[in-house]
């Protein structure tokens, strides 16, 4: 009990000392620079290693991976960020070596992660260097991506496991790898990834959602009919509950429907999804959600700063393009309540600790006993990107 309740007393002390008093710019800038410190012992312990990824921290010993788990692009795309942030060669040059060993991904047909893998990593990297080859990677994994996608169903398949239970089942985290056929659409002559992507976002808004505009985790289709057979979760407390990061992962996915599509129907589906979890009754004041908001121990139960960090940053993009000046200043207070937040030495690490990881205090799979109050990889990239579109939104 004492150790969970640490999960609520700690933050809320710290939080009410240096980094809510300090002004924002100074708290993203000083972000960012400890990150980049940070980040480079981690680039360092790895370096010589060409085939290992950094994942996460447990139990007092570093966890990596190789390219194809689906958090290989995450890292690469953290030191992409802070290179554009800071223009240091040595950063560059780390960004270069670990992105290149996620390339063989281009030609992984068996994970729905391709997009993950590959824009975190090649994608920010094309943003920053425009070099053909790296455009070339994001094609051909476009390419592997699509052959996922079955027009009877209209959606991307997710796992190919568990076929016992589930016919075709597709999981919320994969709104987010819709970005690259996006991308891929606007860089070809392939017209099919958009259609791909637009009907993909459209199953999920059918399917996944409840009418308080939470959403299942896996939602498993009948091929022959193309209509859903199961509902249920793989990470979250339950079947009908409200597993956070799947929450944030619909709110990133359909803030870049709108960015990439301009239909209306993603903008007024980010809102809906933002409303029910900034308001949701079990929201912690520092606006670092419970790994579920329905989890049953709440407030003694661990937290996940990896979805505050996914939120963050798709709010600051939500913010651009709600009409509603009153959304438009709720979007960014949460913003910068999650930013001090994690920015501080409640959720940040100390320089040398936490495994080089930036943030703490994440939760991975929580029912399978993996990677609970710990960092992950993602936490670092979305919490990264969040400060990198706050300083170019308000400080450049």
């Amino acid at each position: 009990m004492m150790k969970n309740l640490l999960y609520i007393l700690f933050p809320v002390f710290l939080l009410s000392s240096c980094c809510q008093k300090q002004p924002m710019d100074d708290v993203v800038n000083n972000a960012l620079k400890f990150a980049e410190k940070q980040s480079l012992l981690l680039a360092e312990k790895y370096a010589d290693n060409d085939t290992v990824l950094p994942r996460s921290f447990e139990h007092g010993e570093n966890t990596t991976s190789v390219s194809r788990w689906w958090t290989s692009g995450f890292f690469p795309g953290v030191l992409w960020y802070l290179y554009e942030d800071s223009q240091n060669e040595k950063i560059l040059d780390y960004a270069k070596l670990y992105t290149s060993r996620v390339e063989k991904e281009k030609f992984n047909t068996k994970n729905h992660d391709v997009g993950f893998m590959l824009y975190c990593s090649f994608g920010n990297g094309f943003r920053l260097q425009n070099d053909s080859a790296y455009k070339a990677v994001l094609l051909q994994g476009a390419s592997s991506l699509s052959t996922r996608y079955n027009p009877n169903v209209g959606l991307i398949r997710s796992w190919d496991s568990k076929r016992d239970i589930w016919d075709y089942p597709v999981i919320i985290d994969n709104m987010m790898n819709l970005e690259l056929l996006l991308w891929a659409g606007k860089n070809s002559t392939e017209k099919d990834y958009r259609a791909i992507a637009i009907s993909h976002a459209d199953k999920t808004m059918e399917n996944h959602y409840r009418r308080d505009m939470s959403c299942f985790h896996v939602v498993s289709y009948d091929t022959i009919t193309g209509l859903p057979h199961v509902k249920q979760t793989h990470q979250g407390y339950s079947d009908e509950s409200a597993w956070a990061r799947g929450q944030a992962w619909g709110l990133y996915g359909y803030t870049l429907m709108y960015r990439e599509t301009r239909d209306i129907k993603y903008l007024h589906m980010a809102i809906k999804i933002a409303r029910f979890m900034i308001h949701h009754k079990n929201m912690p004041e520092d606006m670092v959600p419970y790994w579920d908001y329905d989890a049953p121990g709440i407030p003694n139960e661990p937290r996940d700063a990896s979805t505050a960090a996914l939120m963050a940053s798709a709010l600051i993009e939500l913010s651009g393009y709600v009409q509603d000046k009153r959304l438009e200043k709720e979007y960014l207070d949460v913003t910068e309540k999650q930013i001090r937040s994690l920015a501080s030495p409640a959720y940040t690490a100390k320089l040398g600790e936490n495994g080089n990881f930036i943030l703490m205090h994440s939760t991975g799979n929580y029912p399978q006993n993996s990677e609970i109050d710990a960092p992950l990889t993602y936490a670092d990239y979305y919490y990264i990107e969040a400060l990198m579109r706050w300083k170019k939104k308000f400080m450049n």
